[in-house]
């Protein structure tokens, strides 16, 4: 294909094509990303993700700036709460990344969410995959801060950063949301507000005290975004998790459990049409719309999954 080429050369006209196949479910995709395969894997994914306001997109702004310095290039996936009247990005990175936009050796590009509970766009995984394809060196993805369900970041990403604030509370709050367990690098930002030391702290025991033993203890580092304070530790804080994933071995394995999770998650999606497919038409509605009393819902949800087809009365 014309475009894989493109997109394997690194054209930027083609990677943003390529995202927006992505997110119109275009048919072609498929065969897009099989062409461009046998590149993909090289570029590390960072990750970060906290609450609204916490300020990842500036600390986001702080690595490129970091990683552009070493002579590195990156691709940015910034997922966004949808509009309720568009379905588009409501926040619009690229806003607080504008200096980088002239750089074409930065690539941003702001994702809807579209109600994905994740707080990733269900394009999310593809369009890395592509920016990977691209041949850049990082892939920073932000997602929008939902809370719990940020577990989903852990399927996508080789680096989890969680940034918080001292304004979020102690660090009980982290363990209530849920997050503790996905983080590799915790960052407590506005960190000259009071009360930033004292998060800090707890977070640093409640990392030890969760990761001690288990080969990467996750460090804490404070910054101030907006004025670049801590962000040098930062980058040097995930230099040395890209470092410890590759020398131990963790990197392959995550990355065969992201695959893992990728087929569960293809599989249960086309259970799911299947499925509605056999109960808006056919045998299934038949049998529902006779006597939906006498269903048996595990019987029948057994004959889809399998390929057959329900016997009236069954």
């Amino acid at each position: 294909m014309e475009l894989a080429d493109r997109l394997l050369a690194g054209e930027q006209r083609a990677l943003a094509r390529a995202i927006s196949m992505v997110e119109d479910r275009d048919p072609a995709l498929r065969e897009l990303v099989a062409a461009v395969r046998a590149r993909l894997g090289r570029a590390h994914v960072v990750g970060i993700t906290g609450p609204p306001g916490s300020g990842k997109s500036t600390l986001g702004d702080g690595l490129i700036s970091s990683w552009r310095a070493a002579g590195e290039t990156v691709g940015v996936i910034a997922v966004d709460p949808s509009s309720p009247f568009t379905g588009g990005a409501i926040l619009g990175d690229r806003v607080r990344m504008q200096r980088h936009t002239l750089d074409p050796g930065v690539y941003i590009r702001s994702m809807a969410a579209r109600g994905h509970l994740g707080g990733l766009a269900s394009a999310s995984r593809e369009a890395i995959r592509l920016v990977d394809a691209s041949g850049r060196d990082r892939c920073l993805l932000e997602t929008v801060g939902v809370g719990q369900s940020e577990l989903e970041v852990m399927q996508i990403a080789d680096t989890v950063v969680v940034v918080t604030t001292p304004a979020g509370g102690d660090s009980v709050q982290i363990i209530k949301a849920g997050i503790l367990e996905i983080a590799d690098i915790f960052v407590v930002n506005k960190a000259d507000l009071p009360g930033a030391a004292k998060v800090h702290k707890e977070l640093r025991e409640l990392a030890h005290l969760t990761k001690a033993g288990t080969g990467w203890e996750p460090p804490v580092v404070s910054t101030v975004a907006s004025t670049g304070e801590g962000v040098p530790g930062l980058v040097e804080a995930v230099d040395r998790h890209r470092l410890h994933l590759a020398e131990s071995g963790e990197l392959d394995r995550r990355r065969r459990e992201r695959v893992r999770a990728e087929i569960e998650a293809i599989v249960a999606e086309h259970a799911v049409e299947r499925a509605r497919r056999e109960l808006d038409s056919g045998a299934v509605a038949r049998v529902l719309e006779s006597d939906p009393g006498a269903v048996d819902p595990y019987d029948i949800a057994d004959r889809i999954l399998s390929g057959g087809r329900p016997h009236e009365g069954s």
